[in-house]
């Protein structure tokens, strides 16, 4: 098996660690797991991951009789940013 040396902040590492311990498997089984899923997931989809319009797919424009759209309408924004 090949060595990787990479460096990484200690907030990582010590979640990386966290959950090893968690999991009951060495940070370096932890590492290859995440790596291989990682990779597995981009071969999957070759363009990168699908956007939030690509995943709700035919969900977007399927329901009628709502309001238009409300970023138009200044009495919807009136109190939007308002404590």
């Amino acid at each position: 098996m090949n060595t990787l040396t990479i460096k990484i902040p200690e907030r990582l590492e010590s979640e990386i660690a966290a959950a090893s311990a968690a999991e009951h498997v060495s940070k370096s089984a932890l590492v290859r797991r995440a790596l291989e899923t990682y990779l597995a997931q981009r071969k999957a989809a070759p363009g990168g991951a699908p956007s939030a319009l690509e995943r709700a797919g035919e969900l977007v424009g399927c329901f009628e009789g709502g309001p238009a759209d409300l970023a138009s309408n200044p009495a919807h924004l009136a109190d939007f940013g308002k404590d």
